[in-house]
């Protein structure tokens, strides 16, 4: 279980929705909801839209995912 081969993507933050998800888009314009990973959210990172963010993708449901990192 888990995401042994998952994809790593930069993706850019559409919406905030409840529960610290998140909508992003990825470069092929598809959106995806992702989740935050347990460090950023221990590190506090705030994410607003417009935010550049890493996102890793499951291989088993290509639309969710978790954001492992902002960017920039």
């Amino acid at each position: 279980m888990g995401f042994d081969k998952a994809v790593k993507v930069v993706a850019v933050v559409v919406e905030e929705r409840p529960s610290a998800v998140y909508e992003v888009v990825l470069p092929e314009q598809q959106k995806v909801l992702a989740h935050l990973v347990g460090t950023v959210q221990r590190n506090f990172v705030r994410l607003v839209p417009g935010d550049r963010v890493e996102v890793e993708l499951s291989p088993h449901d290509p639309t969710r995912g978790r954001i492992t990192r902002k960017i920039g």
